[in-house]
């Protein structure tokens, strides 16, 4: 049953649409301009489905932006503020005090300016493969071969436009958004609504965003871009990222319950996708090994008893690193340990922290201990409390062909940490035993931090 439609007023005079379902804390589902329709999505099974996973336990608000949908189509200005005003004015008509964001694509940038400019209001952020600039996010090939066509021929461009956002896997889901985008504005509006997306900004906001954030991207998305994402979740203080399965900006397609269960934990600040190691399959997480130097000749040089004290020491050196950085101890191995992180950021300051450790036991130790620390970042398989995978042997050929008292990563972890301040020396491609290609690799200047 589709909910009563409301309206709420900007200070500028447009009159938005939306709607309020449920009870509980509330959620606002931001509409990724100019494509929303309050009424027509309800007819969609998918999106009627999302909804009620969604909100399940919550206040659910929805509202169609100005120029599309049941909103006000005209109007004096599509700018950046004037998408936060939209917000704002459903925010206060809706009478809710606090509220959490859930903002995909072109929403994203309004959602970051709305909690910026009000803290005190946003209890959290979702951001589902969105950006931070959208001049970057127009540039990406396909979306400026798209955009040329609106005013050519609409209906072959909403065809287009919904197989190019919903993935192309989708058919069926795609012709149906495809005669939604036709019936939710006119080719004029949606062309003007587009261009004032082009000139979103918001990088210069990211670092005062001051409530937790959530990252969400879908790394086989064409539609958008994984730097865009990266940049979100590198700029904005305690951001986390997580990487999902599918091809579909939209949320409500392909594995729709790992993006709920997401999106559930992190509200209700559960810690999910905190204790990596112990989660099901598909969830990013960073790999860390460490290895000791001289291990296999340490009990023939001091004896059992004071190699088995040396070892104690180190093990102790290493799980309190991990416990300090919330990282899951996988298994030891005697000369070493194989840990998870749900943050690479955490990996690579556990790592360092590790590092310091050992540095200061060894400037008094009369047996020093040094060890050599390799990570990677992917999807590994996990089973029977063990982690497999392509991700988890990368890991272990990095930590190999580190140098003792070094931190290597790979790019990929690289990329996740990047603009967190850490100092990285290229070592280039490198050939790791097994892997066909060679693999960008980086060293950690920890020294230096």
């Amino acid at each position: 049953m589709e909910p009563p439609i409301q309206f709420a007023r900007t200070p500028d005079g447009v009159d938005i649409a939306f709607w309020a379902i449920g009870e509980g804390p509330a959620l606002v589902a931001m509409p990724s301009m100019p494509w929303s329709h309050l009424r027509l999505e309800w007819s969609i099974p998918e999106v009627e489905r999302w909804y009620r996973m969604i909100g399940r336990g919550r206040r659910l608000v929805r509202y169609d932006g100005r120029g599309f949908g049941l909103s006000q189509r005209e109007a004096p200005s599509f700018d950046l503020q004037a998408q936060v005003a939209d917000l704002a004015a459903v925010i206060d008509r809706a009478g809710v005090d606090r509220v959490d964001l859930l903002a995909a694509q072109h929403s994203g940038p309004p959602a970051i300016a709305y909690a910026v400019q009000n803290p005190d209001r946003v209890a959290h952020l979702v951001l589902f493969c969105t950006y931070a600039n959208g001049r970057a996010y127009a540039s990406l090939p396909v979306i400026a071969a798209t955009r040329g066509i609106i005013h050519q021929d609409w209906e072959f461009y909403t065809e287009a436009v919904a197989r190019l956002l919903l993935g192309w896997t989708q058919p069926e889901a795609a012709s149906r958004f495809a005669r939604l985008i036709a019936a939710c504005t006119t080719p004029e509006l949606a062309g003007a609504v587009l261009a004032a997306t082009s000139t979103f900004d918001v990088t210069a906001l990211l670092a005062q965003v001051a409530v937790p954030t959530l990252v969400m991207f879908r790394p086989q998305l064409r539609s958008a871009s994984f730097e865009q994402s990266r940049l979100l979740a590198s700029s904005i203080p305690g951001a986390r990222l997580v990487l999902l399965e599918g091809d579909s900006v939209a949320p409500y397609l392909g594995d729709v319950a790992a993006v709920t269960a997401e999106i559930d934990g992190f509200l209700s600040g559960s810690e999910r996708a905190v204790q990596p190691g112990r989660t099901g399959n598909g969830a990013l997480q960073t790999i860390l090994f460490t290895d000791i130097e001289g291990s296999t000749t340490l009990t023939s040089r001091l004896g059992d008893d004071a190699a088995r004290t040396v070892m104690r020491q180190h093990e102790q050196i290493v799980r309190d690193a991990l416990r300090a950085h919330g990282g899951v101890e996988i298994k030891a191995m005697g000369d070493g340990f194989m840990a998870s992180f749900g943050s690479a950021v955490a990996a690579v300051e556990c790592a360092i922290a590790l590092q310091r450790s050992l540095a200061t036991h060894n400037a008094t130790a009369a047996e020093p201990i040094r060890i050599r620390v390799g990570m990677n970042a992917g999807e590994p398989i996990a089973e029977d409390g063990d982690l497999f995978g392509t991700a988890v042997i990368a890991a272990a050929r990095i930590g190999a062909q580190a140098g003792v008292g070094e931190i290597h990563v790979s790019d990929v972890v690289r990329q996740l940490v990047a603009g967190k301040g850490f100092p990285f020396r290229d070592l280039g491609d490198v050939s790791l035993r097994g892997f066909e290609t060679p693999m960008r690799i980086h060293a950690v200047e920890w020294q230096s931090r």
